[in-house]
């Protein structure tokens, strides 16, 4: 692999600015990069790389005319998008059929913003249908594959995002997450992502998105291969557009500032839905035993707070408890877009998918199906809310400005394509901290025996995404951090 596929976002602009290597050069060897893998992984489901290299020269221009201390940070480093953030000229279906054909006429915020900090985008990647399952396809482009096995799913709803920054084909990508949708295609594609606190980054020129208070579940965030550059990819992101009411001026820390003998370590595990595999626990003992010898107080801890050994099927209700009544909008409603119809109807939809007739997948034919329970259910809803509240409270009291947890993210390696349907909850591992709106950076600790990506959550306490970031450098420090596909 070309060395300049292997340093990060913040590397690859230092030399730019050098004139060590120039923005076209670093743009047309990640366009090469994708052009290699993708036909394989089917990440990147539409391209501008004419109009990159147009920008990438431009970029070298106005380097040479303005200097390297008048450019922005990441100026002429390519990046690629999730499919359903807003980017005019490029689709944005979220992966439904009657979404094909839309012509957004701006920038979301967050692409606005990363353009603005010099990031030139090379094009949009795969998602899940409607960006509400764990395995990144859908009718209008496919599935998406992983690069370190083919055979397994690359997560979702960023799935795309994950296998193309996993694969060395962009430095970054812009990503969201609502139960996992970040930090599962990280985990499966090996790379680093943060989940941020509730509210620091705006969700605005997203579809679908989300309304109310269920907007701080919902967010914006990076993918990438090093750690480093988390927290300058944050820092263009956070802030609040006008637009987002979900969005605020939160404090952002800073990672250097924080030294490891003054972090205490909560090395939890999992136990719902049958714990995580041998190989993920050893892998996450391993993190904490290397922070442990940085000077970090590590202690193994079994997290009462989370309510025993149902806490986590108790957070899945809170999640989906959120959701039903603090968004105010239906899945069979998010699924009739652009169809003339209010709404979708589960069952006839199901019938249509048994005909091979119908435009939607398995999974989100079975997610209305599900809406159907919601009502007779409602009253164990409302008793998650406030057990949710609870919850809430216990664990920002016990992490408080200088503590983290060590969770795992998901009980298996990457799963075989179809896989998670037997197993259709464990994604709660990661949807938990959202419905807690906690930061959480996911981190990869090396591959298995199988060359399989390896990981761990590393959560904070309200606010603390700096000392999330932190331990997450730190790891990539001890524990390698992102391999390159062998493959």
């Amino acid at each position: 692999m070309h060395e300049l596929l292997t340093v990060s976002a913040g590397e690859l602009a230092r030399r730019i600015r050098a004139g060590e290597v120039t923005s076209a050069e670093v743009v047309e060897t990640h366009i090469a990069r994708v052009r290699e893998v993708n036909p394989r992984l089917n990440a990147v489901v539409a391209e501008r790389f004419d109009a990159a290299r147009a920008e990438a020269a431009a970029a070298d221009r106005r380097l040479a005319a303005a200097g390297p201390d008048r450019v922005p940070p990441f100026h002429g480093v390519p990046f690629t998008i999730k499919e359903n953030f807003s980017t005019p000229g490029l689709p944005w279906t979220s992966g439904l059929v009657s979404r094909q054909g839309l012509s957004p006429i701006r920038d979301a915020p967050a692409v606005a913003r990363l353009r603005a900090a010099g990031g030139i985008p090379l094009g949009v990647t795969n998602v899940s249908e409607l960006c509400m399952w764990m395995e990144s396809h859908n009718r209008v482009y496919g599935v998406a594959r992983n690069p370190y096995d083919p055979t397994r799913i690359v997560g979702g709803s960023s799935g795309g995002e994950g296998a193309i920054v996993g694969a060395g084909g962009s430095p970054f990508g812009l990503g969201s997450d609502i139960g996992g949708s970040l930090r599962l295609p990280a985990f499966f594609n090996g790379v680093f992502t943060h989940k941020c606190t509730g509210g620091l980054v705006p969700n605005t020129g997203q579809f679908p998105l989300a309304h109310g208070p269920v907007l701080r579940m919902l967010t914006t965030g990076p993918l990438c291969r090093r750690a480093e550059d988390l927290m300058p990819l944050l820092r263009v992101l956070a802030g609040p557009d006008g637009q987002d009411e979900g969005c605020q001026a939160l404090p952002l820390g800073d990672p250097a500032a924080v030294r490891p003998d003054a972090v205490r370590v909560l090395d939890a595990r999992a136990v719902a839905l049958g714990g995580a595999e041998p190989a993920l626990l050893t892998a996450q003992d391993r993190a904490a035993d290397a922070l442990g010898a940085l000077g970090a107080a590590v202690e193994r801890v079994e997290l009462p707070e989370l309510g025993g050994p149902g806490g986590l099927l108790e957070a899945l209700s809170l999640w989906a408890a959120r959701l039903h009544f603090e968004d105010g909008t239906s899945y069979k409603e998010l699924l009739a877009d652009h169809t003339g119809r209010p709404a979708v109807n589960g069952w006839a939809e199901a019938a249509r998918l048994l005909l091979g007739r119908s435009d939607h997948t398995l999974p989100s034919v079975l997610l209305a199906l599900l809406e159907d329970l919601a009502g007779p259910t409602e009253r164990l809803l409302r008793k998650a809310l406030v057990q949710g509240q609870q919850m809430r409270r216990a664990l920002a009291e016990r992490l408080g400005r200088d503590s983290v947890i060590l969770f795992p993210s998901y009980p298996r390696v990457a799963p075989r394509h179809r896989e998670p349907l037997r197993r259709p909850f464990a994604w709660v591992y990661t949807a938990l901290w959202n419905a807690l709106e906690l930061p959480v950076t996911q981190v990869p600790l090396g591959l298995d025996a199988r060359g399989l990506p390896l990981g761990v959550q590393v959560v904070g306490g309200p606010c603390q995404d700096h000392l999330t970031i932190a331990v997450a450098q730190w790891l990539e420090r001890e524990r390698g951090g992102w391999v390159p596909p062998p493959r």
